[in-house]
């Protein structure tokens, strides 16, 4: 297992529902019964509504977006926090740039979902209101998703349980 004692980062990047938060929220409770005490998830959304407040969608929002809590995450980590990061980070430059301002405390998990299955899960309703022309720059819908080229791991939640993912993850931190 990957020390993670100092602080890490724990990236997870995907289409809108494709599982990163509910896999981000089993990783925390599978590191704190492994004994890190030392535990943050940082949900996209919820620092849309605290930290990002006031972004829209356009690229160079979404771009702020990520720069802001990536620097939130490093932060956290270089002061020993293992951080879960629940973001869609849509464009494959902005991730990479997270993942300099870490200095080698980053592993990064794409939640490769297919679309197709993250519109019948619509947690937020976004799918739908796409389909009825109610939002556009739905990210992988009418708007960019660029695929990491070199994760630490692919999970497909579509194909695996919730507990599957988590090992998956666990063993790409071995």
């Amino acid at each position: 297992m990957r020390d993670l004692s100092g602080g890490a980062t724990i990236w997870l990047t995907g289409l809108p529902s494709a599982g990163k938060t509910t896999l981000a929220h089993a990783l925390a409770k599978r590191l704190a019964d492994a004994g890190y005490d030392r535990i943050e998830v940082l949900d996209g959304d919820v620092a849309r509504e605290h930290l990002t407040k006031g972004l829209g969608f356009s690229r160079e929002d979404r771009s702020e977006n990520v720069r802001r809590i990536g620097w939130v995450a490093s932060l956290l980590a270089r002061n020993g926090v293992v951080v879960l990061a629940s973001v869609i980070s849509p464009y494959r430059d902005d991730r990479d740039a997270v993942r300099q301002m870490h200095e080698g405390r980053f592993v990064e998990v794409h939640v490769a979902t297919p679309v197709e299955v993250c519109a019948t899960r619509d947690v937020k309703g976004l799918y739908a209101k796409q389909r009825a022309g109610e939002i556009t720059g739905l990210t992988g819908v009418d708007d960019p998703y660029e695929p990491p080229l070199h994760p630490e791991a692919v999970v497909h939640t579509h194909e695996q349980s919730i507990d599957e993912s988590v090992e998956q993850v666990w063993r790409a931190l071995s």
